[in-house]
């Protein structure tokens, strides 16, 4: 997911799809710790897209003060 297309959701969306990344990243360390992981870059991609979100809506709500 690129910055881009972060910066075009609303903040509702956004923080419905921040709840999925952070089952999804649960999901993939519990494959993980049991050696059932299949993609293991999908780790660092899961965690990167939960920092841009995270990001953005700081950002956003920085501007509202």
């Amino acid at each position: 997911m690129k910055a881009a297309e972060v910066r075009d959701m609303t903040t509702l969306e956004l923080d419905n799809k921040l709840a999925d990344l952070k089952k999804e990243l649960f999901a993939l360390r519990f494959q993980h710790a049991v050696n059932q992981l299949d993609n293991p870059t999908r780790l660092k991609a899961v965690k990167k897209d939960i920092a841009r979100i995270k990001t953005i809506l700081r950002e956003r709500s920085g501007s509202e003060q």
